[in-house]
């Protein structure tokens, strides 16, 4: 699994990238959580508000930080 934090490295973007991290863990998956920070790869995806939360290329969520629990709910 591929989790990719899109984002410019905000707070609120690193904030996701923890909770993407700790949801990773605490599920005991086997996933990369890359963070993506060029502004055009980010809109290549269609992106137009960070931070945004995307798995195996698919975005998920945008313009918000999901908690750690939002996470897991969305990787399980």
């Amino acid at each position: 699994m591929k989790i990719e934090i899109l984002g410019m490295g905000c707070v609120k973007c690193k904030q996701l990238a923890v909770n993407a991290e700790a949801a990773v863990k605490e599920l005991h998956l086997q996933a990369e959580v890359d963070k993506v920070v060029d502004i055009d790869k980010i809109t290549e995806y269609g992106v137009m508000m960070t931070p945004a939360f995307a798995v195996n290329g698919k975005v998920l969520s945008a313009g918000k930080v999901l908690s750690k629990e939002e996470i897991k709910k969305l990787i399980k």
